[in-house]
């Protein structure tokens, strides 16, 4: 009799759970659609059409319908566009100096702030990222008055020492140094990260090394690098994304002219001025896309080369 009970009950149990779980589910793409919706809008059909037009002759202010012209835009772009060239220079002289320094400094301030001499440790964290939260424009402004040759805080600074400081801002020489001071100094959020992760690594392996008679250096080079090399390589990728993205300080400090002696002509300067400048949307299009093939082409080889020098405490490199 208890199984004939049993049996009666399991359809209507089956049914409850049935419909709780379509409930559940309506709720869940209920609360996604926001996301969805907005991916939608402006990521994805945005992405789809600028592909479209990267095969047109499409001019905003016209108002006349886009006009298909094959793979002219793309012709141009390899044979009759020199400042695709200078672009691209200024684009690789700057990652040359921004990416090392956009790895290193993260880890050196976490080893810093993780070191057990250094006291206060929640004041010097909190400082450390508090000029991640200021806006870029502000920042920016912020320092073009301290890089400022003449009234300049730097170049009083080592006035003081009878050092004539350089031409930050007008210098050919000295834009790049200059343009990575501005982006380091919100470097917090990337110090956090490491710090973190720096702080998961088991004490455990420490001890076995002093033990060993591990110096700080090599336990740091030995234990601490590759147990926070899924950190860096994270990192890593952020800050080349970053790099094909650059627009925001040269074109505010500068005014997207690229001085000096075109230094400052970024990729995605250039891709601005093409598009919303000249207002030749189907080239901009045609620039955005080169600009994505770059950089998943760069994100690829990372990932290809994680293999080699990313430790997984799991043992899965994949």
């Amino acid at each position: 009799m208890a199984t004939l009970a049993q049996s009666q009950k399991t359809p209507k149990a089956s049914a409850k759970s049935g419909n709780l779980q379509r409930t559940q589910q309506i709720w869940g793409w209920l609360f996604l659609s926001p996301w969805i919706i907005g991916f939608l809008a402006f990521s994805l059909i945005p992405i789809v059409v600028s592909l479209y037009f990267s095969f047109t002759d499409f001019n905003l202010v016209s108002g006349q319908a886009p006009q298909f012209n094959d793979f002219a835009h793309w012709k141009r772009m390899f044979t009759n566009d020199p400042i695709l060239k200078i672009a691209l220079t200024a684009t690789l002289k700057f990652a040359l100096i921004a990416l090392p320094l956009s790895l290193a400094l993260p880890v050196l301030l976490a080893a810093l702030l993780n070191s057990e001499y250094l006291k206060i440790k929640p004041i010097f964290r909190t400082l450390f990222y508090m000029p991640y939260m200021v806006p870029v424009v502000s920042s920016v402004y912020i320092w073009g008055g301290m890089l400022s040759t003449d009234s300049g805080w730097i170049n009083r600074f080592l006035a003081n020492f009878g050092i004539a400081g350089p031409d930050w801002l007008y210098s050919v020489s000295w834009i790049y140094p200059a343009l990575n001071i501005i982006g380091l100094w919100g470097v917090g959020n990337a110090m956090l990260i490491t710090l973190a992760s720096m702080q998961g690594v088991p004490t455990e392996l420490y001890e076995a090394a002093k033990v060993d008679g591990a110096n700080p250096f090599r336990r740091f080079f030995h234990i601490t690098i590759p147990m926070i090399s899924p950190v860096i390589f994270y990192n890593l990728i952020i800050s080349v994304i970053g790099l094909f993205r650059y627009f925001e300080i040269p074109y505010i400090l500068k005014k997207g002219l690229g001085d000096p002696a075109n230094s400052t002509m970024f990729l995605n300067i250039h891709l601005y001025k093409e598009a919303f400048e000249f207002q030749d949307m189907g080239y901009g299009s045609a620039l955005a896309w080169l600009l994505f093939i770059l950089a998943m082409g760069a994100t690829a080889i990372i990932f290809f080369s994680a293999r080699h020098w990313v430790y997984y405490a799991s043992g899965d490199g994949r």
